[in-house]
C-alpha cells in the first residue's frame, strides 16, 4: 500500500508539473499575441496627431540630428565611380540591402525568442519537426533531418530573391523602376488605406525596426561566440 502511494503520488506530481509547465507556455503565448495584436491595432489605427511637417522628423535620422550617420562614408561610394566604374553599389541596392536585412533580422530573433527553451523564451515547437532548443544548432539538425522542407525552403528564398530584382532594373547602379523593399505583396490593401504622410512614417520605423534587431542578432551571435560580451543578455536570461 505505501508503495502504490508512492506511485499515486509521484504519477499526480508529475502531471501537476506538465500542467503547470503547459500553462506558462500558454500564458507566454498569451502574453506575446496580445502584444502583438496591440502593436498592429496601434500602427494601423488612424493617429489624432497629425505628422509634422519639419525636415527633422521626416529623415528617419533623429537620434543623429536628422542626418545620415555615416563617418566612413559607405553610402557614397559611387562617387568614385569615376576611379572604379560599376564597382560600389549605388543608393538603390543599398537601400534595398538595408531594408531586406533588417527584415531578415527581425525574422530571426522572433524564431529565436519563440522556440528557445527557458528564460524569457516561449518553448513552442512545430509539432513532427526535430526539436532542438539550442538556436546555433536548430538550422544544421532542421537540415539533416528533414532535407526536403530544407530545400523546399532554400528555393522558395532563391524565387523571391530573384523576382523582388529580376524585372525591375538594375538596382546596383541605380537603374530599377521598383522601389527599396516594396515587393508589392499586400493582400489586405493595408497601403492603399494610409495617407501619403503615413507611409513614409511607416517606412521610417521599419527601417529602424530592423536596425535594432540587426544589432540584436550581432549580439545574440556576439553572446554565443564570447560568454559575458553581452551582459544585458545574461541578465534576460
Amino acid at each position: 500500500l505505501m508503495n502504490a502511494n508512492d506511485s499515486i503520488s509521484s504519477a499526480s506530481f508529475s502531471l501537476f508539473n506538465k500542467l503547470n509547465l503547459n500553462s506558462i507556455k500558454m500564458a507566454k503565448l498569451s502574453l506575446a499575441l496580445a502584444a502583438a495584436l496591440a502593436a498592429s491595432a496601434t500602427a494601423f489605427a488612424p493617429s489624432t496627431v497629425g505628422p509634422s511637417t519639419t525636415a527633422l522628423s521626416a529623415t528617419g535620422y533623429e537620434e543623429t540630428g536628422g542626418e545620415m550617420w555615416d563617418p566612413l562614408g559607405l553610402y557614397n561610394l559611387e562617387d568614385a565611380a569615376d576611379t572604379f566604374p560599376n564597382m560600389f553599389p549605388k543608393s538603390q541596392f543599398i537601400e534595398e540591402a538595408e531594408i531586406k536585412h533588417g527584415r531578415m533580422a527581425m525574422l530571426g530573433w522572433t524564431g529565436v525568442w519563440a522556440t528557445h527553451v527557458g528564460g524569457m523564451g516561449l518553448g513552442l515547437h512545430f509539432p513532427g519537426f526535430p526539436v532542438e532548443s539550442d538556436w546555433t544548432k536548430a538550422l544544421g539538425v532542421f537540415a539533416a533531418e528533414e532535407p526536403a522542407w530544407f530545400g523546399a525552403i532554400l528555393m522558395f528564398i532563391a524565387i523571391a530573391e530573384g523576382e523582388s530584382v529580376g524585372h525591375s532594373g538594375d538596382n546596383w547602379r541605380n537603374m530599377s523602376t521598383k522601389e527599396p523593399g516594396n515587393l508589392g505583396f499586400d493582400p489586405w490593401g493595408l497601403k492603399a488605406k494610409l495617407s501619403d504622410e503615413r507611409q513614409e512614417y511607416y517606412k521610417i520605423i521599419e527601417k529602424k525596426n530592423g536596425r535594432a534587431a540587426m544589432i540584436a542578432m550581432a549580439s545574440l551571435f556576439s553572446m554565443e561566440a564570447i560568454p559575458g560580451s553581452v551582459p544585458v543578455m545574461d541578465i534576460l536570461s
